[in-house]
C-alpha cells in the first residue's frame, strides 16, 4: 500500500491535482488509531476522478485500464499491487426502495456527511499530509472510541441500511461503543434488512458479506450479541433470534442463545467459516423441539432439525453450495463425538471415522466448543481421548478411506449379475465386513468367499 500511495502522490505532482486529493476512511483512520493500513485505498477529489484515474492509468506500475462507473463518478485501478479508489467528492439521495444512490457532484463537506460514520469522514491530504475533520467530530469520537453516524442516524440507515451491519462490525473489530442513539436508529430501521419480504431492500449477498465479516473477527460472540441487541438478527436470520431464552437441561448454565456464544467465544482464532458458522447454528433445531416431562427437557432430533434450518438460512443468505453442505452436515451430526464411549469397540469407532470423513477434524473443532459452553460439571466426552483412540484405530488402516476389496467389475464377473442395485449392495457389505475387522482391506480371497455368501443369502435365487 504505501508504494500505491507513493505512485499516486508522485505522479499528481505539477498536476491540477495536486492539493486536490485526500485519502480518506480506512487509511487515515487506521494511521490514527496505530493499527496496519486496510487492504485498499480509497482516494477522494473535489477535481474529476475520472480524469485522475486516467492519468494514473499512464504510469509503469498501473496494472490494468480503470474501471470506470461515469453515474457514481468514481473509478478502480491496481497500482503497485495495491487497490486503489477514487472517488469524485459527491452528494447523495436515495429511493426509499432502493440503496443505490442519484448521486451530483459537490464539495469535501458533502463528500464527509454522506459517509456512514464518522470516524471514516476523516481526510487526509495526499500531498500535504494534513488531517482535515470536516464534520468536526471524527477526531473526537476516534479517540473516544465511538461509532456515529455524521447525519441523524435513521436517515443514513434508512438511506443504506447495510450500515447497520458496518456498525456493529467496526465496534468489535476496534473494541468501540455504538452511540445510544445510533443504536436506538437502528432498531428503529432493522427491518430495512427484510430478507423474508416480497422486494428485499438489501441484496442477500451483500448481507451475507458483511455478516461474515463480523462472524470472523476475533470476538465474534460479542458482535452476534449486538445484531441480537439491535434487532438486527430477527430481520434476516430469525432462525437464531429463536434462540432467546429457550432453557435447557441440568447440564447447560446458559439458554440456547447465550449458550451459543459462549461456545462462539470458543472458537479458535484460525477456524474457518464452516467451522464457524456450525458452531453459531448447532443448537439451530432446538427451539422447534423443545419438550418437557417428568424426566426434564428434552430436545429429540434437534440435530436434524437444525441441520434443516441451517440449510434453509444458507440458501436464504446465498452461501455457495459446498458451503451450506458442508455446514449442514457439520450441525447434522456435532452430537456424534459426544455419544462416543470408551467402551466402543474398534468397529464402531472405524464406523465414526467412515460416517465423518473429510469433516472429522471440523467436528472436533465444534464439539470442543459445544462442550466448552456447558456446565463444567457435566458429563462430557474426553476429547483428547477420543482422538488417541482414532489414531490407534487408523494406525492398523483408516476407515474413512476403506474401500471394498472387490471392484464392482470383479463382483459382477463373481456373483454374475448386471450393473445395478445389487452390486452396490455387494460392495457395501464388504465395506462393513471391513471396518467390523472381520474382513482385512486387503484380503481378496476372503472378500470373494463373503461376496458369494452374501449373494446365496440376501440376492441369491428364493430372495430375488
Amino acid at each position: 500500500m504505501p508504494d500505491a500511495i507513493t505512485v499516486v502522490r508522485e505522479s499528481t505532482r505539477g498536476t491540477p491535482f495536486e492539493d486536490h486529493l485526500f485519502l480518506v476512511g480506512g487509511v487515515p483512520r487506521d494511521r490514527l488509531l496505530g493499527l496496519p493500513l486496510a487492504e485498499d485505498v480509497d482516494l477522494v477529489t473535489d477535481l474529476d476522478a475520472l480524469e485522475l484515474a486516467q492519468l494514473l492509468h499512464r504510469s509503469p506500475l498501473s496494472e490494468h485500464a480503470p474501471v470506470v462507473y461515469p453515474r457514481f463518478g468514481t473509478a478502480r485501478l491496481t497500482l503497485a499491487g495495491c487497490a486503489v479508489e477514487l472517488v469524485t467528492a459527491r452528494a447523495e439521495n436515495y429511493d426509499p426502495g432502493s440503496r443505490k444512490p442519484n448521486v451530483r457532484r459537490a464539495g469535501l463537506m458533502s463528500d464527509a456527511l454522506r459517509r456512514d460514520f464518522t470516524i471514516n469522514t476523516l481526510m487526509e491530504g495526499l500531498h500535504s499530509g494534513e488531517t482535515l475533520d470536516l464534520t468536526g467530530m471524527g477526531l473526537a469520537d476516534l479517540h473516544a472510541g465511538i461509532i456515529r453516524t455524521p447525519l441523524e442516524p435513521r436517515l443514513t440507515f434508512y438511506d443504506d441500511p447495510l450500515r447497520m451491519l458496518r456498525a456493529v462490525r467496526f465496534a468489535i473489530r476496534f473494541g468501540f461503543t455504538i452511540e445510544p442513539g445510533t443504536c436506538d436508529a437502528m432498531r428503529g430501521e432493522c427491518g430495512r434488512l427484510d430478507l423474508l419480504c416480497d422486494r428485499p431492500v438489501v441484496s442477500a449477498e451483500r448481507i451475507r458479506d458483511e455478516f461474515c465479516k463480523t462472524l470472523t473477527l476475533p470476538n465474534a460472540s460479542r458482535g452476534l450479541a449486538l445484531l441480537m441487541e439491535c434487532g438486527l438478527l430477527v430481520a434476516f436470520a430469525p432462525e437464531l433470534a429463536a434462540m432467546v431464552g429457550v432453557t435447557q437441561n441440568a447440564w447447560h448454565i446458559h439458554d440456547v442463545w447465550s449458550h451459543t456464544l459462549a461456545a462462539l467465544a470458543a472458537v479458535a482464532p484460525d477456524a474457518d467459516l464452516a467451522v464457524r458458522m456450525a458452531v453459531l447454528l448447532h443448537d439451530v433445531g432446538k427451539p422447534p423441539t423443545r419438550s418437557v416431562d417428568e424426566r426434564g427437557i428434552h430436545f429429540y432430533e434437534h440435530p436434524t432439525v437444525g441441520a434443516d434450518l441451517a440449510g434453509r438460512l444458507m440458501h436464504r443468505l446465498r452461501f455457495s453450495t459446498h458451503e451450506t453442505d458442508r455446514v449442514v452436515g457439520l450441525v447434522k451430526q456435532h452430537m456424534r463425538l459426544g455419544e462416543a464411549r470408551p467402551e466402543w469397540s474398534d468397529a464402531a469407532v472405524r464406523r465414526l471415522v467412515r460416517d465423518t470423513g473429510d469433516e472429522l477434524q471440523s467436528l472436533f473443532d465444534v464439539a470442543a466448543c459445544d462442550m466448552a459452553a456447558m456446565d463444567p460439571e457435566a458429563p462430557v466426552t474426553d476429547l483428547r481421548a477420543l482422538r488417541a483412540r482414532i489414531d490407534a484405530v487408523n494406525a492398523q488402516y483408516n476407515a474413512a478411506q476403506v474401500e471394498s476389496p472387490l471392484t464392482g467389475r470383479d463382483l459382477m464377473e463373481l456373483l454374475r449379475l448386471p450393473p445395478g442395485r445389487d452390486i452396490g449392495r455387494a460392495k457395501a457389505h464388504l465395506i462393513e465386513l471391513v471396518l467390523d475387522g472381520s474382513l482385512a482391506p486387503d484380503d481378496i480371497d476372503g472378500a470373494r468367499q463373503a461376496a458369494a455368501r452374501w449373494r446365496q443369502s440376501e440376492a441369491g435365487g428364493d430372495k430375488r
